[in-house]
């Protein structure tokens, strides 16, 4: 990261770049500098305790992911971003997953992947800045390599870790993505804002699977995002019953948290349901083939699971439906199927049913 010459007005540039990033759609704009001593331990104590399960990721990069400088050598500030993500043209939550018929996705998963359009308004941004004080050195990133970035965003302002582990901003909710740009520019950061999660642990106690085993702290071999997301191979059938119809990942937490009263929903056309996934019916997409699947989940952050995954997870949920003989008939359609991972769990969708 080459260090950057120019003199320049720090207050001034650090306004400058919140009304470019609201200007490029993101709600709010915040600096950080690097430290993350307590984010690193709780890390570390996370991964010593095994709660990261199969993301072997999570520890591949040592320190790297906690000490900015040491993954982008010369990062002295870090420009965190949020952008506003939850479609209002959508089925209503709760009544999807109240209907065992239907097949609940993650919100954030329903339109086209964000990394692409966050990465794309991030070098946006840094080329605005570079107009303003000449070459710099940065790095952009969107989920797309070992950062910290909820406790990096929590230092620059942009809301507080909640109790399930999410970032929560007090007029917005927790619908919301995250980017960031590491900088050798010299910038004033941010304060903190205050924590206001108080007594409340509605997040624990929704979870489905018991993963919030304590406040801040998500055991993933036991969340549903990760066991229908991260995890491959088989998912443990004493937690099956509780994936009820999310066949890719889980909002409980977010759905049931209080702040999200406040939450706004997203303009961007990019993030609007595609395909009828925020509320199709288990046996329409259980019936995609592998190239339907592939088709269909183009520029979508769902093909990142493979059609493997993508057939265990929805076999599950039709485990957990209401009896139905058309159901039955669909498994049994993938009864022989080639993967030992989708024969296995349409085999116990196939008992739950004909229990």
């Amino acid at each position: 990261m080459a260090k950057t010459q120019n003199h320049f007005d720090r207050s001034a540039l650090v306004e400058r770049i919140r009304y470019w990033g609201r200007d490029l759609g993101f709600q709010q704009v915040g600096i950080s500098d690097t430290v993350l001593e307590r984010a690193e331990q709780q890390l570390l104590d996370w991964l010593k305790a095994g709660y990261h399960g199969q993301m072997e990721y999570m520890q591949r990069h040592g320190t790297k992911r906690s000490r900015p400088a040491e993954l982008e050598p010369g990062t002295i500030s870090v420009i965190s971003v949020r952008m506003d993500y939850l479609p209002p043209q959508s089925a209503e939550p709760w009544s999807v997953l109240g209907n065992g018929e239907q097949a609940y996705i993650s919100r954030y998963a329903l339109g086209r992947d964000y990394h692409k359009l966050m990465r794309k308004r991030l070098q946006q941004l840094a080329d605005r800045i570079g107009k303003e004080v000449g070459d710099f050195g940065y790095r952009v990133f969107v989920d797309s390599a070992p950062v910290l970035e909820k406790p990096l965003a929590a230092k620059a302002g942009l809301g507080w870790v909640g109790k399930h582990s999410n970032l929560l901003h007090r007029d917005s909710g927790s619908w919301f993505f995250l980017g960031e740009i590491y900088t050798d520019l010299p910038l004033p950061a941010d304060q903190p804002v205050a924590e206001h999660c108080g007594t409340c642990q509605a997040c624990i106690d929704i979870c489905p699977t018991a993963a919030i085993i304590e406040p801040y702290v998500v055991d993933a071999r036991r969340c549903i995002s990760y066991l229908t997301i991260e995890h491959k191979g088989s998912i443990p059938e004493s937690l099956r019953p509780h994936l009820g119809n999310r066949i890719y990942g889980c909002d409980d937490c977010q759905l049931v948290c209080p702040w999200n009263r406040f939450s706004r929903t997203s303009d961007e056309k990019d993030y609007a349901p595609r395909h009828g996934l925020d509320a199709a019916t288990l046996i329409e997409l259980f019936g995609w083939d592998e190239e339907t699947f592939l088709k269909k989940t183009e520029g979508s952050a769902i093909r990142r699971i493979g059609h493997e995954s993508w057939l265990r997870n929805i076999a599950v949920a039709m485990g957990n439906a209401p009896r139905s003989e058309e159901l039955i008939i669909a498994l049994v359609q993938r009864r022989h199927h080639p993967s030992e991972i989708v024969r296995e769990h349409v085999g116990w969708a196939l008992l739950r049913q004909q229990q």
